[in-house]
């Protein structure tokens, strides 16, 4: 590889170079070829618990705070009940009841788990997988993709299911067509239960005319998912759909649910149909009816409804331009050049949505290839970008969401469905450069003085040192203050 052209292959489109790993070919070339050698299963992703085992305890959770909140409203309706107990609120819901300290050990265990456990899990085995993959610029896809269909690991039934949006909706389909990669995040758990969609009832389905019948209050249509995808997730924000289409869509969505993860109505919808944690259709909290999107209309049909809409959404003009744009701000600069979104919507439109097109676009645009470096790296790209460069090939769970928290941006905990910012002024501050000056030091000396940083620095920024950085790295007072000036280096911060 040219020098330069090597460092923009590694960091650009990369997650940096590793020190003990040696680059063939031409930079193109090496990275088509990574298209060939992605993994979507890697080893490191066994690490992850299966979707049944976080399921399977949260189910039973919320069975638990149920049956509480049962018992509290029958206590609640006895007259002679005391007065400490009169005042206690009985709902039944978990997200209320996960704090109550009167709910089961088993139930307060299963938030020890999915809090801690699972998610710790499924951050180790992300990091372990970005530290070793042989396919590093598809797994900065994978990252693109994931923070693209954000969902924040803050709600208790979440918590154990973000990272597993990641490795089943989004690795299988990296490589795949976007249309694909639509269905399956939505139909995902942690999708349906982040946005509120599980939830979601029909004003006029069976079980919405029947709560209608004995209560003043309307059943709950959530719009949360509908109005995600389209401003999101697809189309992109003010690009022609109004608030109809937003309710319109949330009518057809209705059903999409999930099996033992869900409450009240929804949950006597579902009943005892499947696995927890499995995707479901529940036809009696589906809104009967046709319905007209964007001008197009979708006769009745169940759960296949919500899907030709998914599947005309992931078509549409204005998804390819939105993709494309996230795309080339991603590759070539917080503004992203207009020649290039325009080559990639273009590659979106006639490859019918085929990923992989996008990504050839993206391998020989000459506005990524120009020495600038365009984009300042995120606290999850600098810190995958040190760990490789040093060496490393493993970290604990504990250790590696630690790091990003003390760095702003902890591990599939963006706080809003629309992710993480992918612009420099999120992330340059001072505050925030002086968080990665502390980062940099305590990784330095883990490596106890063995690497020389004059000797590392052109191994992770070929043909990119400046002659300002070599100075400071040599004049270094040791070895390990060596390597931290090379971790926060400019050239190192940038890609």
């Amino acid at each position: 590889m040219a020098n330069m052209s090597a460092s923009i292959a590694l960091n650009r489109f990369g997650l940096g170079a590793r020190r003990d790993e040696p680059l063939q070919g031409d930079p193109k070339s090496w990275l088509r070829n990574q298209l060939k050698a992605y993994e979507a299963h890697p080893a490191a992703l066994a690490a992850a618990p299966a979707r049944i085992v976080v399921a399977e305890q949260l189910a039973d959770y919320l069975a638990e705070a149920r049956a509480t909140g049962q018992q509290r409203r029958r206590q609640k309706q006895e007259p002679e009940m005391a007065p400490a107990a009169m005042g206690a609120t009985a709902t039944g819901d978990a997200a209320m009841a996960e704090n109550n300290p009167e709910l089961p050990e088993s139930a307060r265990r299963v938030i020890r788990k999915a809090g801690r456990e699972y998610y710790l899990s499924c951050v180790a085995a992300r990091t372990n997988a970005a530290l070793v993959t042989p396919a590093a610029f598809v797994e900065r896809l994978v990252h693109f993709w994931a923070n693209h269909f954000a969902v924040s690991a803050d709600k208790l039934p979440i918590i154990g299911m973000s990272g597993l949006l990641e490795f089943e909706a989004i690795r299988p389909h990296v490589l795949g067509r976007f249309a694909d990669m639509l269905v399956a995040v939505e139909q995902h758990p942690a999708m349906l239960l982040y946005l509120d969609q599980a939830q979601s009832i029909g004003p006029d389905s069976m079980i919405g005319t029947r709560i209608a019948a004995r209560s003043a209050k309307a059943p709950g249509l959530n719009e949360n998912l509908a109005r995600e995808i389209l401003e999101l997730h697809t189309l992109g924000a003010r690009t022609g759909y109004s608030q109809t289409d937003v309710i319109e869509f949330a009518r057809a969505l209705t059903g999409w649910t999930v099996n033992g993860l869900t409450r009240g109505p929804a949950a006597r919808a579902v009943g005892n149909s499947g696995a927890p944690g499995s995707f479901h259709f529940a036809e009696r909290i589906h809104q009967p009816g046709a319905r007209n999107i964007l001008g197009k209309n979708y006769g009745e049909g169940g759960e296949s409804q919500a899907r030709a809409v998914l599947s005309d959404l992931a078509a549409h003009p204005s998804t390819a331009r939105h993709i494309a744009t996230k795309l080339a701000r991603h590759f070539a600069g917080d503004e992203p050049p207009p020649a290039l979104v325009d080559r990639l919507s273009a590659a979106y439109r006639q490859s019918g949505g085929d990923l992989t097109a996008l990504y050839r676009v993206l391998i020989d645009a000459p506005e990524i290839w120009s020495a600038a470096a365009p984009k300042f790296k995120t606290p999850w790209e600098w810190s995958i970008s040190a760990l490789r460069g040093l060496g490393t090939r493993q970290i604990e769970g504990q250790a590696a969401a630690g790091l990003l928290q003390q760095l702003g941006q902890p591990v599939w905990r963006p706080g809003s469905p629309a992710g993480y910012d992918d612009i420099a002024a999120s992330w340059a501050g001072p505050d925030a450069l002086i968080r990665r000056v502390e980062a940099a030091e305590r990784l330095a000396s883990r490596a106890q003085g063995l690497l020389d940083a004059r000797e590392l620095a052109p191994k992770l920024l070929p043909g990119n040192v400046s002659a300002s950085t070599a100075q400071a790295i040599s004049r270094a007072e040791s070895p390990g203050q060596g390597l931290a000036l090379l971790l926060v280096a400019p050239e190192f911060l940038r890609r």
